[in-house]
């Protein structure tokens, strides 16, 4: 197998791609970003730290799978006075992670890590601040209604793209770091490979 493949579940990160005119196919790595997470965290890793090594785990997960692709593999971390979100399990945890935010600015911490046949070639690793309005329960709720299963795809359950600009007062910070790695970055690593058109 030869060109791209992403290794991820998130149709948010292909869409970009392809919105970028890159050519690649999705293949999700079955990782346990939840578990793993807790694990570096309680080693005393960052954010930063915690993304880059989820990107890698799903792309040496996949590259096997890929014999001469380039293996993306992305993830993100929210963090918010000291504190991790990963992804909602259901609409009760979407609107607890709501709550927990609401009135607050967060950190989200974006990675992006390239390996072609198990080995890591390049990575990058971004962050945005996000500063999030105070939200009513009755917003909360009309906002979950109007989400749907979408709000448990993302990390604080926002696509900051639609309905989820309506969460916040200020973002500081590149806007494909925030909907789920740093494109540009990778677009100039996959030009320098010759996987798009210079």
């Amino acid at each position: 197998m030869t060109g791209i493949v992403l290794a991820s579940a998130s149709r948010a990160r292909l869409a970009m791609l392809e919105r970028a005119g890159v050519s690649c196919i999705a293949m999700p790595a079955a990782v346990d970003e939840t578990e793993i997470s807790r694990g570096l965290a309680a080693e005393g890793a960052g954010p930063a730290e915690i993304a880059e090594a989820l990107a890698e785990i799903k792309a040496q997960r996949i590259s096997p799978k890929a014999d001469g692709a380039m293996v993306i593999g992305a993830d993100q971390v929210l963090d918010c006075e000291d504190t991790l979100f990963g992804k909602a399990a259901d609409r009760a945890a979407a609107r607890a992670h709501l709550q927990a935010l609401s009135g607050k600015t967060h950190r989200l911490t974006s990675a992006v890590v390239c390996v072609r046949d198990g080995t890591r070639l390049w990575h990058q690793t971004d962050s945005a601040r996000l500063s999030m309005r105070t939200l009513s329960p009755a917003f909360i709720d009309d906002y979950l209604d109007r989400m749907g299963d979408r709000v448990l795809h993302t990390v604080g359950g926002y696509e900051i793209e639609g309905l989820g600009a309506q969460l916040f007062t200020r973002i500081q910070g590149d806007v494909f770091t925030i909907m789920g790695m740093p494109l540009l970055p990778l677009l100039g690593f996959l030009r320098v490979h010759g996987l798009v058109p210079a």
